[in-house]
């Protein structure tokens, strides 16, 4: 257990963490908002789908000695692009998910596999890090974050109408395509930001899990994106102070937190289904 729960010496550790938790804090805002767009529009193999191939741009520059998040927004963004243009339809966008994610898995374990620096750098581009967040990164993060969300927002109504009737939007002049494409693009920033703290095999518990939560205690499009905001954020800070001098990554901690406010949901949702409570829900 102490490797699981270690507080001694906490207080000498917190400073050591301030830039995670900053990072962690953009990276709730992040997961909340996108997160309710992605669980509305069934994105959630998308988001796998783009972690891959973020995973493989994060590597190939790890490998290369580039800049890694530069590396990871630019596997993001092809994925991205990719899905926006060829993947319209549930189908075609399931099927080609389906063959890029091994080929952006495969890509960025030989990229690690060639790579003969630290083994730490390699685990955290899978399970994240904790304390390898350093000032030029997080600028770089806090940067990423706010141009994403701005994007996000400018486009909020019109993708909040496409993204419940995207038939009825289409009819009334909606680009619903164009919306579509931006999205996607933005989506792919956002995954990108947020392999840098949760890794790339656990992206969905920040992306997918707090708003599937939210979703299964409320349907109103103003509730759902704050609950889902909320969530990240305590999955985010609570488990890098619960990972704050343990001797594993900080995955486990964001992926338990995440998975245990998602079955209280659960059970907030069950609870009011026996009483006749019948909104409608998304996840």
């Amino acid at each position: 257990m102490d490797r699981i729960f270690d507080f001694s010496d906490y207080a000498e550790l917190l400073p050591l963490v301030q830039n995670s938790l900053i990072a962690a804090v953009a990276l709730g805002f992040l997961g909340g908002l996108f997160g309710t767009f992605v669980m509305m529009r069934d994105l959630p193999f998308a988001v796998h789908g783009i972690s891959e191939l973020s995973f493989a741009g994060a590597s190939a520059a790890l490998l290369f000695g580039i800049n890694v998040v530069a590396g990871s927004v630019i596997g993001s963004l092809i994925a991205a692009a990719i899905l926006g243009f060829l993947g319209s339809r549930a189908r075609d966008r399931n099927s080609i998910i389906g063959v890029l994610m091994p080929f952006g898995l495969g890509l960025g374990v030989l990229c690690l596999s060639l790579y003969q620096g630290r083994s730490a750098n390699k685990f955290g581009l899978l399970l994240g890090q904790i304390v390898a967040v350093d000032d030029t990164q997080l600028a770089a993060l806090l940067v990423g974050s706010v141009v994403a969300i701005v994007a996000l927002l400018i486009m909020w109504r019109p993708l909040l109408f496409a993204s419940v009737d995207p038939e009825v939007a289409q009819a009334r002049g909606v680009p619903v395509r164009a919306l579509s494409l931006a999205f996607m693009l933005a989506l792919g920033v956002a995954v990108a930001l947020s392999i840098q703290v949760v890794g790339a095999l656990l992206v969905l518990s920040l992306l997918v899990t707090p708003a599937a939560a939210a979703f299964r205690v409320t349907a109103s499009p103003v509730w759902a994106p704050v609950l889902a905001t909320v969530f990240a954020l305590i999955a985010m800070v609570g488990g890098i102070l619960l990972a704050t001098g343990a001797s594993i990554p900080i995955s486990p901690y964001v992926t338990t937190l995440s998975f245990l406010i998602y079955l209280i949901c659960w059970a907030v949702g069950r609870a009011r289904s026996a009483r006749g409570w019948t909104a409608r829900r998304v996840a």
